[in-house]
């Protein structure tokens, strides 16, 4: 439901599992609202425009740019950020492969690489090199920490239970 007030609208967001409640203009940005309303500061403001990764979160399960991507845009979808991952099942498999195979130096980045990579692992559990390095080329890591995360990566996905 939208509820207009001078140039401001009253959406309800579906993050982490939580209905919540913001005000915001028709061009405020997810990751602004994550951020400045919500007190979700995992996704870090990096480029603004896409490149960096820094931002991902997760939208119906899936990696996107919270700094592309507007709030109203994401009205009755399932918003997941760095903070929501608790309780879900890969997210301590990926989390200790990280820390493990020493996958961050200044860490600016880990967020949206744990992102991306937790969709991977739940989308494409036979994942193989090739689909690895494309989804892992949507973000930057300015430590070059890349052949870590990828180690990190390849770790969890061997290590998934396969299912007939």
């Amino acid at each position: 439901m939208l509820k207009f007030y001078d140039n401001l609208t009253v959406i309800n967001l579906d993050v982490n599992g939580e209905l919540r409640s913001v005000t915001v203009r028709p061009s405020d940005i997810l990751l602004d609202v994550l951020r400045e309303q919500l007190g979700l500061t995992g996704a870090k403001p990096g480029c603004k425009n896409g490149d960096c990764g820094t931002c991902t979160v997760l939208l119906d399960g899936m990696p996107v740019k919270s700094c592309l991507t507007l709030a109203i845009e994401t009205i009755g979808h399932k918003i997941l950020t760095i903070e929501g991952l608790g309780g879900m099942g890969s997210h301590t498999q990926i989390q200790e492969a990280f820390v493990e195979y020493n996958a961050f130096q200044c860490g600016y980045c880990t967020s949206g690489f744990l992102m991306v990579c937790h969709a991977l692992i739940n989308n494409k559990p036979e994942a193989d090199e090739y689909e690895i390095e494309k989804w892992l080329e949507s973000n930057i890591c300015r430590c070059t920490s890349y052949q870590e995360i990828r180690s990190a990566v390849e770790s969890v996905l061997k290590n998934q239970p396969k299912y007939v």
